[in-house]
């Protein structure tokens, strides 16, 4: 199975910006974000394909950003502004390997990262 390692979560004061890591143990795999705030539903914010198409949803999309780097096997959800409302435990996933296209549908993934928190509070 997949492993993935989430990194770069913590606090920051509303208006600042993180960079979420997510290292693989092989590339070419599609790769989702998600979030899940405490009695909430995971959300599917981002996805990249393996032929590097991305999608990032409507409400975060001016905000965050997402890339990869094969040389370091990892991908990237670069967020800016942050605000209140996006503390939460951010997670990564792997998806079917060569998927032209991505989703951000939690069922899509196959393997997941053990989450790492961010809280943007002043």
């Amino acid at each position: 199975q997949l492993q993935l390692e989430e990194s770069g979560g913590g606090l920051v004061q509303p208006g600042g910006s993180l960079r979420l890591s997510c290292a693989t143990s092989e590339v070419y795999y599609s790769i989702g974000w998600f979030r899940q705030a405490p009695g909430k539903e995971r959300e599917g914010l981002s996805c990249i394909s393996s032929a590097d198409r991305a999608f990032v949803i409507e409400s975060v999309k001016d905000r965050f950003t997402i890339s990869r780097d094969y040389a370091k096997n990892t991908v990237y959800l670069q967020m800016n502004d942050l605000k209140p409302e996006d503390t939460a435990a951010y997670y990564c996933a792997a998806g079917s390997p060569g998927a032209p296209y991505c989703s951000v549908i939690a069922s899509s993934y196959d393997s997941w990262g053990q989450g790492t928190q961010v809280t943007a509070s002043s």
